[in-house]
C-alpha cells in the first residue's frame, strides 16, 4: 500500500491536516502525520509527535517552548522534520509527502521534502507559491501548490484547492510506490545509459544540440540544464551527488549574472562541483558576451548606455565590457584550478552566442579576447587542458567538438 506522509504544525493547521489525512484515506492510502508544531496544543493526533521531530532535531521541546524564539523554533524543527521524513523514506514508510502552510510551515515542509532524493512525489500548498519560491524550492522537485486564500480553515475556495493536491499525491504516491522497491528511478529510462549534464540557454542552443547529439550517438544519456539561476543549482546539487559520469558545461552567463547584478544567477558556488566531485568536465565561457535582466525598465542606470537588446518580453540583456570579460575569466579560472578529476576549457575563438556570432550584434573579438586571456593566464601551470577551436559557439563543429573532448576525458579519467 503507498503511504504519504504529512507534515505539519498541528496546533495552527491541525484541522486542515485532518481533512488532508481523511480523503487521503478514502484514495486506500496509508497516511502517517508528522507534528511539527512547537508552542499550542495538537488538535489532531499525531503518528510522530512533536517530542519525537524536536529529539530529532537534537533539542528538546520543552526548552525550544521556554526560550520563546519562534525563529529558532521553526529552524530546529525543520531540521527534525527532514531527519523524520529521510528516516521513513530509508525505512520504506514513504512513498509521497504533502503539507500546507504559511511562511513557518512552508519553511518546515520544504526543508523536510528537500532531504528527498529526486522522483519521491512532493507536494506542498502555500500561501508563499505565488512569490518567489526559490527558498523554499531549491534543486528539489517540489511541486508548489498557490492556496489563493491562506490556510485557515476548509472553505468554498480552499476545499478545491487542497482536494486537487490529496487527488494528485495519492495518485503520484501510488505509482512511485509500485516501482520496483520503492525506487526513486524512472523505470522506463533505467537503460544504463552513463548520464551526462549540460547547461544550456536560448543563446547557446545550437551549439548544445550539437553536442547532446553527438553525446547520444557516443553512448550517453544527456540531462540538459537552463542556465536560469534555478537550474545552475539543480546541476550543481546533481553533480554533488554523484550522479553524472560527466559535465558539458557550455553556458556560464549565470556567473555573469553573479558579478554584474543580472536576475539569474546561480550564486557564488556555480562550476565548483563537479570539479570537488573528480567528476570529467568541459567548460566553455558560452554566454559571458551577456548580463541578464528583467524588462527593459529593469535594467541600471548605469548600464543604459551599452548594447541594450530585448531578448523576450521579460528577459533584457545587456553586452558585458572588456573590464568585466577579464574578472569572469579570472573566476572561470580559479574555479577550475580547484577540479580533482579531468578538465579541459573549449574557447569558440569567433563567438560566445548567437548574439556574439559573426554578423551578431554582441561580436566583438576584442572583448572576446579579454576573456580568453584572463583563462589562458589563470590556468598556466593547472592540469587543465585549454583546447581553442576556430568557430562560434552554436557552429554545430563546436559542440561535437565538445562532446569528443568530455567522451575522451571520461574514458581516460
Amino acid at each position: 500500500m503507498a503511504i504519504v506522509v504529512l507534515v505539519g504544525t498541528l496546533d495552527t493547521k491541525g484541522l486542515e491536516y485532518g481533512w488532508l489525512r481523511e480523503r487521503l484515506l478514502s484514495h486506500g492510502v496509508e497516511v502517517i502525520v508528522v507534528d511539527a508544531g512547537v508552542a499550542g496544543t495538537a488538535r489532531i493526533p499525531a503518528d510522530v509527535p512533536r517530542a519525537e521531530v524536536a529529539r530529532a532535531a537534537g533539542t528538546d521541546l520543552e526548552r525550544l517552548r521556554d526560550e520563546g524564539d519562534r525563529g529558532a523554533a521553526v529552524t530546529a524543527m525543520a531540521r527534525g522534520a527532514a531527519e523524520v521524513v529521510r528516516g521513513l523514506y530509508e525505512r520504506g514508510r514513504l512513498h509521497g509527502v504533502l503539507a500546507l502552510g504559511g511562511s513557518g510551515g512552508t519553511s518546515i515542509a520544504t526543508r523536510a521534502m528537500r532531504e528527498l532524493p529526486l522522483g519521491v512525489p512532493k507536494v506542498m500548498v502555500s500561501s508563499m507559491a505565488s512569490g518567489d519560491v526559490a527558498p523554499y524550492v531549491g534543486s528539489a522537485d517540489i511541486t508548489m501548490m498557490y492556496s489563493v486564500v491562506d490556510i485557515a480553515g476548509v472553505n468554498r475556495v480552499s476545499a478545491p484547492i487542497l482536494a486537487n493536491a490529496v487527488d494528485a499525491v495519492a495518485g503520484m504516491a501510488r505509482g512511485f510506490a509500485a516501482r520496483p522497491s520503492g525506487s526513486s528511478e524512472w523505470s522506463d529510462s533505467g537503460d544504463g545509459r552513463p548520464l551526462i549534464a549540460a547547461s544550456m540557454a536560448g543563446v547557446t542552443t545550437p551549439g548544445v544540440d550539437a553536442a547532446r547529439e553527438r553525446l547520444t550517438e557516443l553512448g550517453y544519456e544527456v540531462l540538459v540544464f537552463h542556465a536560469s539561476g534555478a537550474g545552475g543549482r539543480t546541476l550543481e546539487s546533481l553533480a554533488e551527488q554523484g550522479l553524472f559520469a560527466g559535465v558539458l558545461d557550455l553556458t556560464l552567463c549565470e556567473l555573469a549574472d553573479d558579478l554584474c547584478g543580472g536576475i539569474l544567477t546561480a550564486g557564488p558556488d556555480r562550476l565548483l562541483a563537479a570539479g570537488r566531485r573528480g567528476v570529467p568536465q568541459v567548460v566553455s565561457p558560452g554566454a559571458l558576451d551577456l548580463v541578464k535582466f528583467g524588462p527593459i525598465d529593469t535594467v541600471p542606470e548605469r548600464m543604459r548606455d551599452r548594447d541594450v537588446r530585448v531578448h523576450n518580453p521579460s528577459i533584457t540583456v545587456v553586452r558585458t565590457t572588456a573590464g568585466e570579460c577579464a574578472e569572469l575569466g579570472a573566476r572561470v579560472a580559479t574555479k577550475l584550478r580547484t577540479a580533482t578529476g579531468p578538465t579541459a576549457v573549449c574557447l569558440p575563438l569567433r563567438g560566445l552566442s548567437t548574439l556574439g556570432a559573426p554578423g551578431g550584434p554582441y561580436h566583438d573579438p576584442a572583448l572576446d579576447e579579454a576573456l580568453f586571456a584572463a583563462l589562458r593566464h589563470g590556468l598556466t601551470g593547472s592540469t587543465v587542458d585549454v583546447v581553442e577551436v576556430d568557430t562560434h559557439l552554436n557552429d554545430p563543429s563546436f559542440g561535437r567538438a565538445a562532446a569528443d573532448l568530455l567522451h575522451r576525458l571520461i574514458e581516460r579519467g
